[in-house]
């Protein structure tokens, strides 16, 4: 991975750091040599993922870097408060907004509680945490903020309602901020990312095998090392997967009656939610 390795003294913060992409990030951040703040949903998460990197070997000769875990449920109003005070001095560098809720279900069949839950933590908490770290970064002139959006955010599709609004916020969010951002050392990056192999798609192995064998998914890990690489090669974009490219131009202009013949007859045995 053509990336940068650690000046030891910043931080790289991911939320979601329990599972699929968020381990991946850290694992493959740790072996570049960078000072982490890992946050999940819980402390004997974040404290379990911070146990594994430290039990792997120094990614350079006399070089340990140093591991946080944080617990915090960053889906309810206020956590961003919390971290940023647990964050303390540690300065943070690179900031992945990793975290996030996948609902594939009709609205008017969610609760309020979960309609809240996914608007804050994919909008409210991820633009306040650019918002304060942006601004340090942009105090010391460097920094990278990695925004997971989605390849949903192209897909307006019943059942993916809120979670496709929710990451078409974070893309053109982004955008601006990226563009308000520009001449101050300070890069922004949104992935796109299609089926990726984690706990977010509930998938026995038989079919997620399949799955990765024919393109229609990734691994967790491929996907990581292709988002932090766009990462610090200063990209406004990444999405992983030659499926998705050929998916892409087709997606919004599906028939609505099409779409509403399949929710219809196939879309109540896919209809789930999870969170990671």
């Amino acid at each position: 991975m053509k990336t940068e390795t650690a000046d030891t003294k910043g931080y790289a913060l991911i939320t979601g750091a329990w599972s699929g992409m968020g381990r991946e990030y850290a694992r493959q951040l740790y072996a570049l040599g960078h000072n982490l703040i890992v946050i999940d949903i819980d402390q004997p998460r974040a404290d379990e993922v911070r146990e594994e990197l430290e039990s792997r070997p120094d990614p350079f000769p006399g070089c340990r870097p140093d591991v946080f875990a944080i617990g915090a449920d960053l889906a309810v109003t206020g956590a961003v408060e919390s971290i940023i005070e647990r964050v303390g001095e540690r300065r943070v560098d690179i900031l992945i907004n990793n975290a996030g809720v996948l609902f594939y279900d009709d609205l008017v069949d969610t609760s309020r509680s979960e309609i809240s839950r996914i608007m804050v933590l994919h909008n409210l908490t991820l633009v306040q945490l650019c918002q304060h770290f942006g601004c340090g970064m942009k105090e010391r002139g460097d920094g990278y903020i990695l925004n997971i959006s989605s390849l949903c955010s192209w897909m307006p599709y019943p059942g993916l309602s809120l979670y496709s609004a929710t990451k078409r916020f974070i893309k053109s969010f982004s955008r601006s901020l990226r563009i308000e951002l520009m001449g101050s050392g300070v890069s922004v990056t949104t992935a796109y990312f299609g089926a990726v192999s984690t706990n977010l798609f509930p998938l026995d192995e038989a079919r997620r095998r399949k799955a990765i064998r024919l393109g229609i998914m990734i691994p967790a890990e491929k996907a990581a090392r292709k988002a932090l690489r766009a990462t610090f090669r200063r990209k406004a974009n990444v999405m992983p997967g030659l499926i998705n490219w050929m998916a892409l131009p087709i997606l919004p202009i599906v028939p609505k009656r099409l779409l509403h013949f399949f929710d219809k007859k196939y879309g109540s045995n896919f209809k789930f939610k999870n969170e990671a």
